[in-house]
């Protein structure tokens, strides 16, 4: 009954959002409510229930989402963002721009969120592709396929970043594992599958989204730029090197741990950034303060999601139905990482969000992490892999990349929805095989 319950509840969210186009917030609360009051929880305690999974997963998350959006608002407005790209350009050349387009989206995705990212790097992949005459699809799919990887495995993201407050996974273990499992997906995605669409044409008017540009002698310097934007990833890796290296119980230790925290760490990008990259871009720091923080408003949305994600999940732990589940494959022969992967594709396939997908499917797997001795942070990257399996017409991201690149529906199918599935199936697979070395 437990089972058939879970079921009818993952069928009813998948109809609250895709059918009646109920926000994911709602649709997540309602089916927490829908668990626990079918498994004969008292009112109060399901309520109780909610509540503490909305604060536990959202507490730590909040200064990650808005010193993450703080600091990309700063990378664009400075002109890092135009810096880093232009230097890049001129180092690989025409030959390598592919490779260029994938380090530089890295780059920038680590501090952006998806849409934000795609936002920005926009203008550049029509003036590369004009400046070079490679095909406009083929170097967006490099900087769509960088911005996709980080956006799914890489923390300080806000998917990857609640997973391991979910599994209670090490954020620094979480990100290098991420960054070993997306860089062949990137290879994969991003840099040999453009050589099998370079035929595709735009069949309709190229949407451009413009956003202010600098002169070149009013750029912040590469070397400054490039380091602000990879200072989180720094601070969180040689946290996690500390930790292989059993530093945890001393003082330097401890001290690391402080600076490698998500939060933590981009704040302190973002004050560098503020201090560094205004001076020289000409933006006065209360100017740059002002513009960082009015784009935090755009993260309530994610939030609330994540909150909502949250509350499903501890509802059905204290419903019984988490453990029940464990219980349930502790025999069985599908492999965890892999059932997790299979859960969250389908619940991508379904209702297009890769956030509420992964956090469906961590609600569902979280109970086998600590019974079966599954990775705790190898399973968030196999829920981030399948989160981006298969986009299609229900996903935003869909619906952009067809639009500001001109293409077919059919063309997009060919592009993006292929782009994303070898990023998702090339991630299972780096799953996998990382878990035979770290188990």
């Amino acid at each position: 009954m437990t089972i058939i319950i879970l079921f009818v509840a993952i069928l009813f969210l998948l109809v609250l959002i895709g059918w009646c186009k109920i926000n994911p917030f709602v649709s997540l609360l309602l089916a927490s409510l829908l668990v626990g009051l079918a498994n004969g929880m008292p009112p109060d305690k399901l309520i109780g229930s909610i509540n503490s999974g909305i604060g536990t997963t959202l507490g730590p998350l909040v200064l990650t989402l808005v010193f993450g959006m703080v600091l990309g608002t700063i990378l664009s407005e400075t002109g890092a963002v135009q810096q880093i790209s232009s230097r890049l350009l001129k180092i690989f050349g025409d030959r390598y721009i592919n490779l260029a387009m994938v380090i530089t989206g890295f780059s920038v995705g680590i501090a952006m969120f998806y849409n934000a990212g795609f936002m920005v790097l926009i203008p550049l992949v029509f003036a590369v592709a004009a400046k070079s005459g490679k095909p406009l699809v083929v170097i967006g799919i490099a900087i769509a396929s960088a911005l996709s990887v980080t956006h799914c495995f890489l923390p300080p993201h806000p998917g990857p970043t609640a997973l391991t407050v979910i599994f209670k996974a090490d954020i620094g273990k979480t990100l290098l594992y991420g960054i070993v499992v997306g860089i062949p997906a990137l290879i994969a995605g991003g840099l040999v599958f453009p050589g099998f669409v370079k035929k595709v044409k735009p069949v309709g008017p190229q949407k451009f989204f413009a956003v202010q540009t600098y002169e070149e002698n009013k750029l912040p310097g590469f070397g400054a730029c490039l380091f602000i934007a990879m200072v989180p990833v720094l601070l969180m890796g040689v946290y996690a090197m500390s930790e292989i290296l059993m530093m945890g119980g001393t003082r330097a230790g401890a001290v690391l741990k402080f600076l490698g925290d998500p939060g933590i760490s981009l704040m302190i990008a973002s004050l560098l950034a503020i201090i560094i990259l205004g001076k020289k871009s000409g933006v006065d720091f209360n100017t740059l303060m002002n513009r960082s923080f009015d784009a935090v408003s755009s993260v309530t949305m994610i939030l609330l999601i994540i909150a909502a994600g949250g509350a499903f999940k501890q509802v059905l732990i204290e419903s019984g139905t988490g453990s029940y589940i464990a219980e349930y494959f502790k025999g069985s022969s599908i492999p965890p990482l892999f059932l997790a992967w299979l859960i969250a594709a389908f619940i991508r396939i379904a209702i297009g969000s890769a956030t509420v997908a992964g956090l469906t499917a961590a609600g569902i797997m979280q109970p086998l992490v600590s019974s079966m001795q599954v990775s705790p942070e190898l399973m968030v990257i196999a829920i981030g892999a399948g989160s981006v399996m298969c986009s299609h017409v229900n996903d935003t991201g869909f619906w952009m990349f067809k639009e500001y690149f001109g293409l077919s529906l059919k063309d997009t199918f060919r592009t993006w929805t292929m782009m994303e599935s070898i990023i998702g199936i090339v991630g299972l697979a780096g799953v996998l095989l990382l878990n035979l070395v770290v188990h």
